[in-house]
């Protein structure tokens, strides 16, 4: 053998010997660090997950409210941004509150007792002071539970105070 392969034979063994004895210590506690060394690497990895499931984040044009199983839905609102919650305890509930479009189609009669098919288009939102009072009341789909009523009413008292011939001319 040459003198850099025996240098090399003798380095592997050192390096083994001294990971049998821990550096150096013969105390035969092998398995304890390595149980040490699993249960921090699991304990970092569910910390890491609690970290993760307790952020949730509010985009531009939304905002959010708390719901807690404990309590109910909380009065505060959350603006844009990355927020905290407790993970099982609390679920946030997020709005859109930019004005979004609507079409709401309604048959009609008009002054004249002729029946008009006619479609209104709707910009709505919700009013942000009160999306804990909406979500306690109405639900996430608020707009589809409260605006075909309230067009239908505003559209038939409307159009009856026209005729059908005034309703295309005018």
């Amino acid at each position: 053998m040459s003198q850099a392969q025996q240098a090399f034979k003798k380095f592997t063994q050192a390096v083994l010997k001294a990971s049998a004895n821990k550096g150096g210590h013969s105390s035969g506690g092998g398995g304890k660090s390595f149980l040490a060394g699993t249960g921090g690497l699991i304990a970092l990895g569910v910390g890491a997950w609690a970290l993760s499931a307790s952020l949730y984040n509010v985009d531009g044009g939304h905002r959010a409210v708390k719901y807690s199983r404990v309590s109910g839905v909380k009065r505060e609102i959350y603006a844009e941004g990355t927020h905290f919650m407790i993970p099982w305890l609390e679920t946030p509930v997020i709005y859109d509150v930019r004005a979004k479009p609507r079409n709401i189609a309604s048959l009609t009669g008009t002054k004249d007792l002729q029946m008009v098919n006619i479609t209104c288009r709707v910009l709505s939102r919700p009013k942000v002071d009160e999306l804990p009072t909406i979500f306690r009341t109405l639900g996430l789909d608020y707009d589809e539970r409260v605006l075909p009523s309230i067009v239908n009413e505003v559209l038939k008292s409307v159009v009856a105070q026209f005729n059908a011939s005034q309703l295309i001319t005018q």
